[in-house]
């Protein structure tokens, strides 16, 4: 049962075979009820043709009975003496009868009589409207059979009561019941493998797109060409929403592959600068010691310590570390890291601070706000400003510059990885363009966003701490 196909088949197999088995057994017990039915209206009417005879007056040894062969019938005395029988009935329920106006068989009353008169008992000439029923036998011209008989009380007109059985064979209900079974049990196998079959064939070709995604996969795997793409069958189904998503999917795998394997290359050439300044200065200090650009060095180090720590944080970033869920006072946090930036080339102002906490990492929002200060920096004239507002459930940090602003065009592209505009490579200091993306990075893992809301205007938007 590994295979969908034979999972699906057997699944529908079984269902199929319940619903039959009830249908079956729902049609065999109606058409028994019918034919029981059947039986016993033909047992009454000729039960009543009988009794009407006797309660007319018509003598015993005159009585117009049914033929034997198609309703037995035997007429009894009060003390049970048979008083008349149909042709060719010989016993019922195993006691021989044989008509007699004197002394008889006896069999035994269908129901109890006490002999007393009241309100309900019959008149001469009356024929009791309450009809008994029970099943039994009759060997009528030395056959046995089942019977249903139907039991009608009658009195004749000098007010002798006498009993009518009257039978109706019970073969034909039996032969019926019995042909519908045998063939519904010689039909149900076959039709179970039909739809067995059927079900295997057409869940076989419902698969086979299925199949060659798989196989496509499977191929993809082994050749890591991520450029490949999986067949879309041309339905409108499951199948195909499927292969079409698997593209997506191998898309956006390929385009994260791709912008890895650019993080990997800018990431090699930001680190071959520094490292090789610092190694050129160190191997000059080697052989001329008086020739040592202390300075230089440590500030090669510095750079080098910060794109260590920047790639690091990436990093973590990209495998899904999340923020804690402190408070953080963004205006505590901007009044703090502000007045620590006393060596800046512009201070910076500190402007209205609203007052509001957000959920997150007080370190990561901090490194946010300092490259967003950095930024600044590096591309204003003559002031940087940051501010803190209050909008709705939104706490709203703001960082402007008096410099050119960011183009239109560029607003997003500022925040991919390793990329600087023109200008701010003209004028940077040493940073290797993962400020912006780091600090778009985080605000996205707190919940907010970042983004330029003019030219020189970036704006982190928080949720407020509920």
């Amino acid at each position: 049962m590994g295979s969908v196909r034979a999972r699906a088949a057997a699944g529908a197999t079984v269902v199929v075979a319940l619903a039959l088995i009830a249908a079956g057994t729902a049609v065999l017990l109606v058409l028994r009820g019918n034919l029981q039915t059947q039986a016993r209206l033909q047992a009454q009417v000729a039960a009543h043709e009988v009794a009407v005879q006797i309660a007319t007056g018509t003598p015993y040894d005159k009585l117009e009975l049914p033929d034997g062969d198609d309703h037995p019938v035997v007429v009894t005395a009060e003390d049970g003496r048979v008083l008349a029988v149909g042709e060719d009935v010989r016993a019922v329920d195993g006691k021989r009868v044989a008509a007699s106006q004197g002394k008889g068989t006896v069999v035994p009353s269908a129901e109890d009589e006490d002999g007393d008169e009241d309100e309900g008992a019959l008149k001469p000439g009356e024929v009791d409207e309450d009809v008994t029923y029970r099943d039994g036998t009759a060997e009528v011209d030395g056959t046995v059979a089942d019977y249903r008989f139907a039991v009608i009380q009658a009195k004749d007109g000098r007010g002798a009561e006498a009993t009518v059985r009257a039978g109706a064979e019970l073969a034909p209900e039996q032969d019926a019941v019995a042909s519908v079974r045998d063939a519904m049990l010689i039909g149900l196998p076959l039709l179970l493998v039909v739809v067995a079959g059927v079900t295997w064939l057409v869940t076989r070709r419902a698969l086979r797109p299925v199949e060659g995604i798989r196989g496509e996969m499977a191929a993809i795997t082994a050749s890591t060409d991520l450029s490949r793409r999986v067949p879309v069958p041309p339905s409108k189904d499951e199948i195909g929403r499927l292969a079409r998503t698997t593209n997506e999917t191998l898309a956006a795998l390929e385009s994260a592959v791709e912008r890895q394997r650019r993080f990997v290359a800018d990431a090699s050439h930001e680190l071959r600068s520094p490292i090789a300044s610092l190694r050129t200065q160190l191997e000059v200090g080697v052989a001329h010691p008086e020739l040592l650009d202390v300075p230089g060095a440590v500030e090669d180090t510095v750079r080098l310590q910060r794109l260590a720590a920047d790639l690091l944080l990436l990093a973590r970033l990209d495998a899904g570390e999340r923020p804690s869920e402190a408070r953080v006072d963004l205006a505590a946090m901007v009044r703090e890291e502000s007045s620590q930036r006393v060596a800046d080339r512009i201070p910076v102002r500190v402007g209205e601070l609203a007052a509001g906490e957000v959920a997150g990492s007080r370190s990561q929002l901090a490194r946010v706000l300092g490259n967003l200060l950095d930024n600044a920096q590096r591309h204003a004239v003559a002031s940087v400003r940051v501010a803190v507002v209050r909008e709705g459930e939104w706490a709203v940090l703001r960082v402007e510059d008096d410099g050119p602003g960011v183009p239109e065009s560029e607003r997003e592209r500022i925040f991919e990885r390793f990329v600087r505009l023109d200008d701010a490579r003209a004028r940077d200091d040493g940073g290797a363009g993962l400020g912006l993306a780091i600090a778009r990075d985080v605000a996205v893992r707190h919940g907010g966003s970042l983004g330029v809301r003019t030219g020189s205007v970036f704006e982190l938007r928080l949720p407020v701490a509920g």
